[in-house]
């Protein structure tokens, strides 16, 4: 069993993953930033994660769509989709799909380490690696 959560984050906007890398870092996790959700892709093709934060709407690729990409990769993987413009329809669309959280902006640090936590738990990391 692996001791660090391997963690993506994607959001196009710069400031979000300033913010939240280190707070994540600081749980435990090994972080990896994307503001481009296309190199995001690239990356997930590469590498195995335990855990994908992403926004939902971006250029390009929206996080729906990078939802469906890692489901093809990974069928263990957790997908949290983190919005600004959370709407009922778009939480269940996310949640159909296979989302295993959906989180609206703005939102504290704290708030997506409970989720990433339970995440965790879920895939079967110890609760005191996420603490």
């Amino acid at each position: 069993m692996k001791d660090k959560i391997e963690v993506l984050l994607v959001d196009d906007e710069a400031i979000v993953g300033n913010r939240l890398k280190p707070a994540l870092t600081k749980i435990g996790c090994n972080v990896e930033v994307f503001e481009d959700p296309k190199e995001a892709l690239k990356r997930i093709d590469e590498k195995e994660f335990d855990i994908i934060v992403t926004d939902i709407m971006m250029e390009d690729v929206n996080g729906i769509q990078l939802l469906e990409h890692v489901h093809r990769e990974s069928e263990w993987t957790k997908v949290i989709m983190i919005t600004g413009f959370a709407t009922e329809a778009l939480a269940r669309e996310a949640m159909a799909k296979g989302a295993f959280d959906i989180i609206a902006k703005p939102f504290r640090p704290s708030d997506l380490r409970e989720v990433i936590a339970k995440a965790a738990e879920a895939l079967g990391f110890e609760k005191k690696t996420v603490a």
